[in-house]
């Protein structure tokens, strides 16, 4: 009896032994454990403005703008798209938190590109997600809008609504791993839409204002995600204004200038402005008294080639002409909007898969 139990016992290792190579050889032909995968961990850098020799940062006067510096950064934004390259150009994308998260890989070398998703009137150069656009090709602009009372200030230039807060980072020819493997990607996600102050300080007739907008022409209509490099193509951006007891005030969101590299900004080619361009501030009023007028333009070039990336930009002895409002008729308007005048957003382009 004991040959044979010891034979049977021979049978029952052998039988485990294979179910065990055959169970783990199912296992290897499943989907799903046959992976390959970047654990990316992302940073923020919460930036509003570069410092090109202004220097805001060291002397900002609160009691003047009524606001700290640091009020100006933005936040965090509610999560990450990043778009996976492979060898071949062929893409695809994932969706992170704000933290970071994994991304599965094919075989080979891989390229990423990051931005934030939660933008409204951020748009793409993107048809659809099975278009064949290289990564240095991918930029972002905006929505155009209309005002109906806005003469041009330079001609040809589209009018568009200021950009949403856009972070960039792009992570080029990551080496590939093998299956079962985890490759470690830290991404810094950096500002491509900067904040202008932009400030009208009246000398005469700030009482007869009931509302106030205005428009900035000779601004980059896109950014590249690739590098951070400004197009060369220009638009004006139209904005609304807030009273002040001074003047005017408004928060603005840009590119900045055209043609133009950003330093801060990875792989930052070396460019500069085209020769001659300027740079023209719009104010248009409604008065107390239902009248809409459009003051001269000013020009601020000088300001903004200082401020490329951002910073404050400031028109002083701004006069309301008293031929506009005459007399005092000892009574006020009271006007909560500019009704027919109001500006109209329109689309424009296309917006990335996961906007």
């Amino acid at each position: 009896m004991k040959p044979a139990l010891r034979g049977n016992k021979r049978a029952s290792v052998l039988l485990l032994c294979l179910a065990v190579v055959l169970l783990e050889a199912c296992r290897k032909d499943l989907c799903y454990n046959h992976f390959r995968q970047a654990e990316i961990g992302i940073g923020w850098e919460y930036a509003w403005e570069r410092d090109y020799g202004r220097d805001w940062s060291s002397h900002w006067d609160v009691e003047a703008y009524g606001m700290e510096y640091a009020d100006l950064c933005p936040g965090t934004p509610e999560g990450v798209t990043v778009v996976v390259y492979d060898e071949a150009g062929e893409y695809n994308e994932r969706f992170l938190k704000p933290e970071g998260g994994n991304a599965i890989l094919s075989e080979g070398t891989h390229s990423f590109l990051f931005y934030n998703n939660n933008t409204e009137y951020i748009v793409f150069n993107f048809d659809d997600m099975a278009a064949t656009l290289r990564p240095e090709e991918v930029r972002a602009t905006t929505t155009t809008r209309t005002r109906s009372t806005l003469k041009a200030m330079h001609s040809g230039e589209r009018t568009v609504s200021p950009p949403d807060m856009l972070y960039g980072a792009f992570a080029e020819n990551i080496p590939g791993v093998g299956l079962h493997e985890s490759v470690a990607l830290p991404v810094v996600m950096r500002p491509l839409v900067y904040t202008y102050v932009i400030r009208y300080e009246f000398s005469s007739g700030l009482e007869h204002v009931a509302l106030a907008r205005g428009a900035l022409a000779g601004m980059a209509e896109a950014v590249y995600l690739w590098d951070g490099r400004t197009s060369d193509e220009k638009a004006t951006i139209l904005f609304d204004c807030e009273k002040t007891s001074w003047g005017a005030q408004a928060i603005v969101k840009s590119f900045g200038v055209p043609s133009f590299p950003d330093r801060y900004y990875p792989r930052a080619r070396e460019a500069g402005e085209a020769a001659g361009h300027n740079y023209v501030l719009n104010l248009e009023l409604r008065l107390q008294n239902g009248k809409v007028i459009e003051l001269e333009p000013f020009d601020v070039t000088e300001q903004m080639q200082e401020q490329p990336r951002g910073g404050v930009i400031t028109v002083r002895n701004v006069i309301v002409p008293e031929s506009e409002f005459g007399v005092d008729s000892g009574f006020e308007i009271i006007v909560d909007d500019w009704d027919e005048y109001k500006d109209i957003d329109l689309e424009f382009g296309t917006i990335l898969p996961g906007k």
